[in-house]
């Protein structure tokens, strides 16, 4: 009897659960496809039109409801995520080849001229998933995360240091590799267990550092090839330098009541310098090719995945002195695939126009960021026109990390700790972000000041 009660005890809490993963993924799409709804009525503002119409349900394009689908099967069926957004992708390409349209054309030719618009993205993506599985891989194994409870404190605030750390990194860093780096160390540190909302702070930390930097993301980084100066981007650090203070500290306390940080380095480490030094190798490498194809390159960036390909060649150079791990490719795999399926889904939705440019319209673009990918509708704000480039850098930069997979480094983090794909828990305990993000964007209105620049070519 009392076995049956503990199983029937046990399927209410999953359905309570995945109750509470629709219900926020509804309100997320709902709060997404408004935003986008609004767009309709002010292109005309805008002024310009789609050249061919596109079906509409509601006055709101059907892939959008094609998406939403797809957001809700990842949100109920957590063990199939990979199969759901292939199948996503390969549905909703077919519904625009028979009955919609490309922004580069029509049928099975505007698909291929996507594709072709979209590959860099795609493949450079691809390539930093699944090298950056093995930097993390060596990096763990140089022992470094080992050594790190000697010079972090031995209370909550030696987490909110590794976030400030995570942040840190990510200025300068890809912010996978920044979330990838800071959940390995969050894995030693913490003896394997570590806390949802603490994930979701590692996540937002990564996204937050790279907001102010014209390295530090690939949003920031088209701005900056688009003629917008990095010093108008920098603004975008009085927001997320506020938010880090904002959810670390929390973060690092529900942390440091699951499971406190080490107290004392493990006996008999030693550190592998070797590995150290090929992880240094790896970073310099993608640091370097995205410095110089953005600089001095910039027209050919587009036609090529150099970043991805230079931390491939770092690998197999390094690969000489030491082997990498690879095991550690096939569970990266599965991660890999699932976030590029979603990816090729956002980047086929019709979001061809955006509400008049303001500091709503930004404020609302983080929001609509953690559902959709935040690349095209950064591509959309550039080519409109008419923002105050810090605060747009960091809505659509800080504003992903709201949803776990709203952000590559969100996704990358969950190929590590699986348990992050939940929605509901994301949400309800990594409260501190979303609330980090609107207290960040209210402060940076009360000191910076909302001033739209246009471009600079």
């Amino acid at each position: 009897m009392e076995e049956r009660i503990s199983s029937l005890v046990q399927i209410n809490h999953a359905a309570e659960e995945t109750m509470r993963n629709t219900l926020f993924k509804l309100g997320a799409c709902a709060l997404a496809l408004t935003m986008l709804g609004l767009t309709a009525a002010q292109a005309a503002e805008i002024g310009a039109a789609p050249v061919v119409s596109i079906p509409l349900l509601f006055g709101i394009p059907i892939e959008f409801f094609l998406f939403v689908t797809t957001l809700l099967g990842v949100a109920l069926f957590h063990g199939r995520t990979m199969e759901i957004a292939a199948s996503a992708a390969i549905l909703i390409a077919l519904y625009k080849i028979l009955f919609s349209v490309f922004p580069s054309g029509l049928g099975v030719a505007g698909f291929a001229g996507h594709l072709g618009h979209e590959w860099v993205t795609l493949t450079n993506l691809f390539a930093l998933l699944m090298g950056f599985a093995l930097l993390s891989r060596h990096f763990e194994q140089s022992h470094v995360p080992a050594a790190l409870p000697r010079f972090l404190p031995d209370d909550w605030k030696g987490g909110f240091v590794l976030l400030v750390l995570v942040f840190v990194l990510s200025s300068f860093l890809d912010n996978i590799a920044a979330a990838i780096i800071g959940g390995t160390i969050a894995g030693t540190v913490f003896r394997g267990k570590v806390h949802i909302g603490y994930l979701a702070a590692i996540v937002a930390a990564s996204n937050a550092g790279g907001a102010g930097s014209v390295i530090g993301d690939t949003t920031t980084t088209m701005m900056w090839i688009a003629g917008i100066s990095p010093m108008e981007v920098l603004e975008a650090f009085v927001g997320s330098g506020l938010a880090v203070l904002i959810f670390g500290i929390p973060a690092a306390m529900q942390q440091h009541a699951y499971s406190p940080i080490m107290k004392n380095e493990a006996a008999g480490n030693a550190i592998d310098w070797g590995r150290v030094f090929v992880v240094i190798l790896i970073l310099v490498a993608a640091i370097l090719v995205n410095v110089v194809v953005n600089t001095r390159f910039s027209t050919q960036s587009a036609l090529f995945p150099f970043i991805g390909a230079a931390v491939w060649l770092a690998l197999l150079v390094s690969a000489q002195f030491r082997k990498p791990d690879w095991a550690a490719l096939p569970g990266a795999l599965k991660g890999s695939i699932f976030l590029l399926s979603l990816v090729l889904c956002a980047s086929m939705m019709p979001v061809e126009h955006l509400p008049l440019a303001s500091w709503q319209t930004a404020l609302g673009l983080g929001f609509v960021s953690s559902v959709f990918d935040n690349i095209p509708l950064t591509a959309l704000a550039i080519k409109q026109g008419g923002y105050d480039w810090g605060f747009l850098a960091y809505a659509v930069g800080f504003g992903g990390s709201m949803i776990w997979f709203g952000s590559s480094a969100g996704v990358a983090l969950s190929n590590m700790y699986p348990e992050a794909r939940s929605v509901g828990q994301w949400l309800r305990h990594g409260w501190h972000v979303a609330l980090a993000y609107v207290i960040g964007f209210a402060v940076m209105l009360a000191v910076v000041g909302w001033h739209p620049h246009a471009l600079l070519r």
